[in-house]
């Protein structure tokens, strides 16, 4: 069996958890200590995350939205594939190693979607610029950790609750799309966008893109009605 190669490493900002990036033959994977958060071979969920918000502006012209998380950067070039020539992706990762990485060694997982003019990079927690929006985006996607359980980076926690849910409502322009991936379903998460006054919609989605059978992830798509 190959090995892994780890290829780098990086202590997030809040609980001191390592993130340490592996490399097995063609297969590469993000962990946080023993945990793994995500794999260049299990990203169908990660690329609906951005179609199924996406699709609802697609559309529309002059578009500005904003990519919570860069990853392995499946999110952002499926936002990029979806949108206009005109639209501006900003992008909030709070790691700078994990740019690093995309810059050094993940580019071309999904064609080098940061050298897309359209992108823009904002090396800070993702919080801080939703709270900083003031209906500026016509879509934000959200792929900071497990979903509403928020196991990963103490503060996550915040973005699930009612005052961040409303936060992201406020950011929104009219009719704009708030998109949030989940390892499970959660039943009161879907209440509270509900309350918040978002029109949900819970999407099962595949984890291998093209296969049958193999695991499921969430998304949820609400819409700022």
């Amino acid at each position: 069996m190959i090995p892994w190669i780890l290829l780098g490493s990086a202590q997030t900002s809040r609980n001191g958890s390592e993130l340490r990036l592996y490399q097995r033959d063609n297969e590469f994977s993000i962990k946080a200590d023993s945990q793994e958060l995500m794999n260049s071979l299990v990203h169908g969920s990660e690329d609906d995350l951005a179609k199924l918000a996406c699709g609802k502006i697609a559309n529309h012209c002059g578009v500005r939205v904003l990519v919570g998380g860069l990853g392995l950067g499946y999110t952002l070039r499926a936002a990029l594939d979806s949108l206009k020539h005109d639209a501006e992706v900003v992008v909030a990762e709070i790691v700078p190693e994990v740019l690093e990485w995309n810059q050094k060694f993940l580019g071309h997982l999904a064609d080098y979607p940061l050298d897309d003019d359209r992108v823009t990079v904002r090396l800070e927690d993702v919080a801080q610029v939703i709270r900083a929006g003031r209906g500026d985006y016509d879509a934000i996607m959200l792929d900071v950790d497990n979903g509403p359980q928020a196991m990963f980076q103490e503060g996550n926690d915040w973005i699930y609750s009612n005052d961040g849910l409303q936060t992201s409502f406020n950011s929104l322009r009219p009719r704009g799309v708030l998109s949030i991936w989940s390892t499970n379903p959660d039943p009161p998460f879907t209440k509270r966008l509900i309350r918040t006054g978002f029109k949900v919609e819970e999407v099962k989605a595949r984890a291998r893109r093209g296969r049958k059978g193999g695991g499921h992830y969430y998304v949820w798509v609400a819409t700022r009605s």
